[in-house]
């Protein structure tokens, strides 16, 4: 896995005779290897987004059953011949290829430290060597011993390129002083403006999906200019290959946007429209159109479901109350114990109620204010 690119490597150090002009040789190669996975994923990527607007409906219609949801997703999918893997696989093919250039590369200057560098110093004592011993320098990994990159480098303490030493950090160079390490600093200053040229051209095309809202679109952005920003605890070396494959990187956005977005019928656009389309409909709904948002949605499942079903309860138990025939409305009927704090019917007149406290009083006022009948008795 390492040794293969390593070879490579040795190899191109070989026609040369410089580190910088093998690092970019090898990422010259280890672009060719991932280009096409990187168009496969924006093709892939742009299809599913011109399917938007049917899987928008289909959303919509089947929102109460998820298995025939499914099985309608996926019969779009084969009507339109569109494999929803196709856009992450290759994202997901392309990392172990960067995780190995960075062992690679790390390991050309690989110098025993901490409990490794007693065990060195031990095996050149034992050769009668007492300067290798004393500081063994870079034993370079993954290299055949008799191979040119390794010989140059092996006991060595530098890795001398273009006037700087590969071998440091931007960090390590600082830390020596100011001024040597200022071209360090500058070296990552550019990978970090090549980083964020290439996210503008990407944004500038609307490659990124279109149902992102301008946050995530932003963060997406300025997300790899922070990543840049670490540089300075990397090796110059590997700053040197980033600056490279981002230098190519860019010449294949500029591939993608006139492959893809180059006339009013390319994949891209009608993936913009598609998209466009997609959120007008889910703002009609009152539905979010972010990414993000259809996500939660898709993995919510039937949380959705669970949570109209209350609702409708609700409505049902409001109907029952206003309607004439309810059930609720017979029960309330049947009452025998009169409530509390109100009169209660009088006994001897059927169905007339009691007069009031305040009532009974009144009556007793206006009896005593009446003048007395001057009728004698017969």
């Amino acid at each position: 896995m390492f040794e293969i690119p390593a070879a490579l490597l040795s190899w191109f150090y070989g026609l040369t005779n410089g580190y910088t002009t093998a690092i970019a040789l090898i990422a010259v190669v280890v672009m060719a290897i991932t280009t096409p996975l990187t168009l496969k994923s924006t093709k892939g990527m742009l299809e599913m987004q011109r399917l938007a607007p049917e899987m928008r409906k289909l959303q919509n219609e089947y929102r109460n059953d998820r298995a025939k949801l499914n099985e309608e997703m996926m019969k779009l999918y084969q009507e339109h011949k569109v494999n929803p893997m196709a856009s992450c696989l290759p994202i997901v093919a392309q990392m172990p290829v960067f995780l190995i250039m960075f062992r690679v590369l790390r390991g050309l200057t690989y110098a025993p430290r901490g409990s490794a560098k007693p065990v060195a110093q031990a095996v050149w004592g034992a050769f009668d060597n007492a300067e290798q011993a004393a500081d063994p320098g870079f034993i370079p990994r993954y290299l055949s011993v008799d191979s040119d990159l390794y010989l140059s480098l092996f006991g060595e303490h530098s890795m001398p390129s273009l006037g700087l030493d590969l071998s440091l950090s931007a960090a390590e160079a600082v830390g020596e002083s100011f001024g040597t390490g200022l071209p360090y600093v500058l070296l990552v200053v550019f990978l970090g403006g090549l980083y964020f040229l290439q996210q503008r051209m990407v944004a500038a095309r609307a490659a990124v999906s279109p149902t992102m809202s301008a946050s995530q679109q932003k963060l997406m952005q300025y997300l790899p200019v922070f990543f840049a920003i670490f540089q300075i605890f990397f090796l110059s070396a590997l700053v040197v290959y980033y600056i490279f494959q981002t230098l190519l990187r860019i010449v294949q956005q500029l591939y993608i946007t006139k492959a893809f977005y180059g006339h009013d019928e390319a994949l891209g656009r009608q993936a913009q429209r598609a998209g466009a389309a997609a959120r007008e409909e889910a703002g009609k709904n009152g539905e979010s159109g972010g990414f993000l948002a259809q996500a939660r949605r898709e993995m919510g499942g039937g949380k959705g479901d669970s949570k109209a079903e209350p609702k409708s309860r609700k409505e049902k138990s409001g109907d029952d109350k206003n309607g004439s025939d309810s059930p609720r409305r017979e029960i309330s009927s049947k009452r025998v114990t009169p409530p509390k704090n109100r009169p209660t019917p009088s006994s001897g007149a059927k169905g007339r109620p009691t007069p009031s406290r305040k009532q009974a009083k009144s009556k007793k006022s206006d009896k005593s204010a009446r003048p007395k009948s001057s009728k004698k008795k017969s």
